[in-house]
């Protein structure tokens, strides 16, 4: 009898085997993920998730379902909802206060940064959402920083009816503590763009009333109108000099200060000794050379606002309120009410709820509590805290609701000290680049040439030509196309590499890149990706009914772990489980419809660890072993190819928080490099601090959390990695998604091209010098040609780097307008 019920028993896993194998994996027809299991079907839709379905739904009713065709699958999931009472604390006036930017009569604006923006769907959707919300006027959407724009009637709608119906489709607006402290709108900057225009503008006036002079000449010009266009021309050339210039004059001034001349000292002595031999000309009945001095004002400034503009919608320097919700809920005499976290106080008790990040340091009063600190630490797994011990600042709940005593306010938590360390204050930037280095030379051997030239075509008594020919050489070689040849070929390899979403500080870090001789990779969320380990499972075939007691068991347990077991059996009801038996760090056990469960660690259930990397869960059932759920990390796309290809130029290391696990996996892709485990936040600084007192060259380290922020601002060049639904990103020299990490070493090689094209425009620049200077000191070319001379050459380097630089990007493989299609 036991043999035939366990041959059928043996048939019935063998189907269940095959049917496993032949599942199809489905796609939720708003998100696009892929999932297993059951569906839940609505409108003759398959969805992973009631949120899903909820938004579908939204949508559907508020006629909005071209959403869907604008992009296959454009929705964001929902597998996580966000609770009913979380934007509660936007009913506070204070908050409210510091959050609109504009609010009179029965208009309020307000902008939102909204990080799930990918698509055209996206942009579709948010700008027709008033249809969903009555009382939306208006909504705009800045696709490139991934704001919202929008205009409501506070009469019809509230500020946290809003962002609760973004919330409902999918785009909660990402609202941190910073916003109550600083605008978080990024505005571009207005006052350089005036600037431009104005000098654009004067610029053109003054080649308009120029250009009689130059065609017809001074002779048939009427003597009245000769003298008013002059006029003109000289008062069109003031703003030029005066305002549009002032910042050459401003930084060559502070360089002299520090007795030492920059790039813009030759540039200021130019336009001085242009505009004052313009002056002179004007005066004796000439023309001057107003027209070259606004010409290469305006040609100047252009190439420094392209150089600006890649990285002003970037924020870098995120400190630790960039990580914290702006209010949590306080419960005070058996009322709970919003609080925003600048003013919670100690013995303040604060409620915790799932993925919520706790601001302050705290002890724990009720709940069980399971703090995520891999922000703070870099160990993936979460740890179990006991009622009366602290949790610090910086842990995220896993699971349910907890509540918490408040013990330091927030600006003395732990957390604030970890991003307040002394490395903060003594990583120093440096002014001086090799630009500066190069102009100061080229500045003393101009001024020595100019001086000895002058000095003698003056004891030839050619007090004439010795005027001509020292305007001329200050002129002719002004390093305007030096300047020019930095700006527009930093500018425009920043602006690629945005396009291909790697982000940098400033331009100073293209150059620090190109010279870095060891990375240093951080493991957790850098190398590995958050929240998609892979399960795999060996074992005696489950049943569906085993599937749910199983499911049922591992319900009442908090470790994430457990979310991952029960997406992987893809069961949606649960068993009523009798008696239950939580072991925390270790595992459960319970008794389920008269059958014993222990699942757990090895340890836990007395079962050997085998040999197989990642994570071990043993489901033992009346005290046999059913089988072991394997849990190993899920590597970034391609990580494993970008290590082979740094491995044959750079040197490299891992160093991460997380336990060794992965030890051997990382030793068969990495080979000899150094591995490091089980490292703190200061343990990793010290070794980048070692590497840059001990190895030639620069140190690079990539990262993802609030654990490498140290090392990150510590590193020669720091990058961090940010995921698409992620807007937590340390402070660092750059900032590159996540997708885009198997392409770091087009982005290493893209920024030793830019070396080499500045490089190859300051050769061609000083060949011009050479050639202008051979003549200028011969008394042969007239300060009217050297003026002309000027911009022109300044505008053939702004070809040739624009060009190189364009040319390189695709031969690197790096095609914005191809990757953005």
């Amino acid at each position: 009898m036991n043999k035939k019920r366990r041959r059928e028993r043996q048939k019935i896993n063998i189907e269940m085997e095959s049917q496993r194998a032949l599942k199809v994996e489905r796609k939720c027809y708003h998100c696009g993920d892929r999932y297993g299991g059951r569906s839940i079907y609505y409108d003759e839709k398959e969805f992973c998730c009631e949120g899903c379905k909820t938004v579908y739904s939204i949508l559907n009713k508020s006629e909005l379902c071209d959403y869907y065709k604008l992009n296959a699958h454009p929705g964001v999931s929902q597998k996580v909802r966000y609770r009913k009472d979380k934007f509660s604390f936007l009913d506070l006036p204070e908050v409210e206060q510091k959050l609109i930017q504009f609010k009179v009569g029965e208009q309020v604006q307000v902008t939102f940064y909204l990080p799930q923006i990918h698509c055209s769907s996206c942009l579709w959707l948010l700008e027709n959402i008033s249809h969903i919300r009555p009382g939306i006027m208006t909504s705009n959407v800045n696709f490139t920083k991934k704001e919202v724009f929008i205009i409501y009637n506070p009469n019809l709608t509230t500020l946290r009816e809003v962002v609760e119906a973004l919330a409902d489709i999918g785009y909660e607006p990402h609202i941190s503590l910073n916003n109550l402290e600083e605008s978080f709108h990024q505005t571009s900057d207005r006052a350089y763009a005036l600037k431009i225009g104005i000098v654009g503008f004067c610029f053109a006036n003054i080649m308009m009333f120029s250009v009689p002079e130059y065609v017809l000449g001074s002779s048939i010009i009427e003597a009245p109108l000769a003298r008013t266009f002059k006029a003109l021309i000289l008062l069109f050339s003031l703003p030029v000099l005066f305002y549009g210039a002032a910042e050459f004059f401003r930084s060559a001034w502070k360089g002299l200060k520090h007795r030492y001349l920059n790039i813009d000292a030759p540039i200021a002595l130019a336009l001085i000794v242009t505009f004052g031999r313009s002056v002179y000309e004007v005066y004796q009945g000439g023309n001057g050379y107003f027209d070259s001095l606004s010409g290469i004002v305006f040609f100047m400034l252009i190439g420094r606002w392209l150089q600006d503009r890649t990285y002003q919608a970037v924020s870098f320097d995120r400190d630790f309120k960039s990580f914290f919700p702006i209010a949590m809920h306080v419960i005070h005499d058996g009322t709970i009410y919003p609080k925003t976290v600048d003013q919670l106080r100690p013995d303040d008790v604060i409620q915790v709820h799932n993925q919520e990040i706790i601001p302050v340091d705290a002890i724990l009063s009720k709940g069980n509590a399971w703090i995520d600190y891999s922000f703070v630490s870099g160990e993936s797994e979460p740890v179990s805290v006991e009622k009366g011990e602290m949790v610090y600042a910086g842990g995220k709940q896993i699971g349910a609701k907890i509540e918490l005593v408040v013990v330091k306010e927030v600006s003395q938590s732990y957390l604030t000290n970890l991003w307040n360390q002394q490395v903060n204050k003594n990583k120093q930037v440096v002014n001086r680049t090799a630009l500066d280095t190069i102009s100061t030379y080229f500045t003393y051997i101009v001024f020595a040439i100019a001086a000895a030239t002058a000095s003698y075509w003056f004891l030839q008594n050619e007090i004439e030509i010795m005027w001509n020919v020292l305007t001329t050489i200050l002129i002719v070689a002004c390093p305007c196309a030096l300047l020019l040849s930095n700006n527009f070929t930093n500018g425009n390899i920043l602006r690629i590499l945005s396009t291909n979403q790697f982000y940098l500080r400033s331009p100073q870090v293209i150059g620090d890149i190109a010279k870095i001789s060891y990375v240093v990779f951080d493991k957790t969320g850098t190398l590995t990706q958050h929240q998609k380990s892979e399960v795999r499972y060996e074992g005696v075939v489950l049943t569906e009914e085993e599937k749910e007691q199983i499911a049922g068991v591992l319900s009442q347990s908090y470790h994430p772990s457990v979310r991952l077991i029960d997406d992987y059996l893809g069961v949606h009801t649960y068993r009523e489980i009798q008696d239950f038996k939580l072991t925390e760090g270790q595992g459960v056990e319970a008794w389920i419809e008269e059958s014993h469960y222990k699942i757990g660690s090895p340890q836990f259930t007395g079962v050997p660890r085998g040999a197989a990397k990642g994570s071990q869960v043993v489901v033992c059932k009346e005290g046999q072993v059913k089988g072991i759920f394997y849990i190993t990390n899920a590597y970034r796309y391609g990580i494993f190819n970008l290590v082979q290809k740094l491995k044959n130029t750079f040197r490299l290391a891992v160093i991460s928080g997380d336990n060794d696990s992965e030890l051997e996996n990382l030793k068969a892709h990495f080979g000899k490099e150094q591995l490091f485990f089980d490292q703190k936040p200061q343990d990793k600084l010290e070794f980048i601090r070692h590497l840059q007192q001990n190895e030639k060259g620069l140190v690079m380290m990539i990262g993802d959390g609030l654990n490498d922020a140290g090392a990150l601002i510590q590193s020669d060049v720091g990058i961090a990695v940010a995921d698409s639904n992620n807007t937590f990103t340390p402070a660092s020299d750059g900032i590159i998604d996540s997708s885009r990490l198997a392409g770091l070493d087009k982005f290493i090689q893209f920024a030793k091209d830019g070396n080499r094209i500045i490089l190859f425009s300051f050769m061609v620049s000083i060949l011009y010098n050479i050639i202008g200077l051979y003549f200028a000191v011969q008394g042969l070319l007239s300060p009217m040609i050297a003026a002309i001379l000027m911009p022109s050459s300044s505008i053939s380097i702004v070809l040739i780097t624009y060009g190189m630089s364009e040319w390189m990007a695709r031969y690197r493989g790096l095609n914005y307008k191809e990757n953005n299609k």
